[in-house]
């Protein structure tokens, strides 16, 4: 049987000072208009670890290129799927914190902070502290490492407590692709729908990445994307590699989901500009996927633990048109984690070490 939230308390260290856990998200606008989505991309893709070029031509491609042009046609595709409780980003990830703090109960403050936008992380840092916070458990809500998002996430948390005078004792929880936990929540919000839909073919989206954010992380500089497979097995070397990590994830839930090979494959979206991101691409792979047979596709977007723009508008419908418009029949997008039970579940025991541990 699978421990509760409560069952992992009894385990907490009895030391005095209190434990709280931060989740963190990316962020989104606050509202699917031009202005702010403007403002919600100016802090997004201004950041260094999102944008890694110099200074000055960050701000020339910032406000010359994109946030002249952009902000409309994303605000476009916000509206498309903006609900009348808000963005599906922030209710999904706002009940998934009510969950884990009810899961955990009211001796461990549960905040949520977003990376860009609001609820801000500085926010969120200070709520916890005003609740006595004087241990703290960081999850980013991120199954794969990036440096554009869980690198990010922890940098501005730790930015944040660096301009306090007395600092929490800290502790983060690892990227989780290939923890059973997240692995068996994925399978079980995915299977309703693979039942009822009984695609021909699931295909694994992941978000992309331009080549060069996996190449600066290759400290060996030679086995990055040097070769087809160098991201079919993780080893010491490609371990902390994001797109090593996709296909991690992808082959374990393959499994755990009984998915026949070849019945199955992996590609990456949301590709930005003209340099080269991680294939194969996930507009390319819809198209040759139409055009050898397949009719009836599930699409997965393991990388996103709640839906968003990228999940709802860029698969759910583009891709939807894409693989139409090449001779598919339907494409069903399967549902991210959200606020699932399973879902809250996973986060229940991916904090359980760290709410149990004696190091902090």
């Amino acid at each position: 049987m699978t421990p509760t939230p409560r069952d992992w308390l009894e385990t907490m260290d009895p030391r005095p000072g209190k434990t709280g856990c931060l989740l963190i998200n990316l962020g989104t606008p606050e509202a699917p208009t031009s202005g702010k989505v403007r403002d919600y991309l100016r802090q997004f893709l201004g950041d260094p670890r999102v944008l890694d070029m110099p200074a000055f031509g960050r701000w020339l491609l910032l406000n010359l290129v994109i946030l002249p042009f952009r902000p409309r046609k994303s605000a476009e595709a916000y509206r498309q799927i903006w609900t009348e409780a808000g963005s599906p980003l922030m209710v999904h990830a706002q009940e998934l914190a009510r969950q884990v703090q009810a899961a955990l109960g009211p001796d461990v403050p549960v905040e949520l902070g977003m990376r860009y936008g609001a609820p801000s992380l500085p926010n969120a840092l200070w709520r916890l502290r005003t609740r006595g916070v004087e241990r703290l458990i960081v999850l980013p809500l991120f199954p794969q490492f990036a440096t554009s998002t869980t690198g990010t996430a922890v940098a501005e948390v730790y930015r944040v407590l660096g301009t306090w005078w007395t600092m929490p004792s800290v502790q983060v929880v690892e990227p989780f692709y290939d923890h059973p936990a997240f692995l068996r929540a994925f399978a079980e919000v995915a299977a309703p729908t693979l039942t009822e839909f009984r695609p021909d073919h699931v295909l694994f989206s992941f978000h992309g990445l331009p080549e060069r954010h996996l190449k600066k992380g290759d400290d060996t500089r030679s086995h990055c994307l040097a070769s087809a497979g160098c991201c079919d097995t993780l080893t010491d070397v490609n371990r902390s590699c994001y797109r090593a990590q996709c296909f991690a994830t992808a082959r374990a839930l393959a499994r755990s989901m009984d998915l026949p090979e070849g019945a199955h494959s992996v590609s990456f979206q949301s590709r930005l500009g003209r340099t080269p991101w991680i294939r194969p691409y996930t507009d390319e792979r819809l198209a040759e996927l139409a055009q050898a047979g397949v009719k009836r596709l599930a699409v997965m977007c393991p990388a996103f633990t709640a839906d968003c723009l990228e999940t709802l508008e860029e698969i759910g419908l583009r891709a939807r048109e894409t693989f139409r418009a090449h001779g598919g029949e339907d494409l069903r997008l399967v549902p991210s984690l959200n606020s699932h039970p399973s879902w809250v579940s996973a986060v229940g025991e991916l904090l359980a070490p760290h709410l149990a541990s004696r190091s902090l």
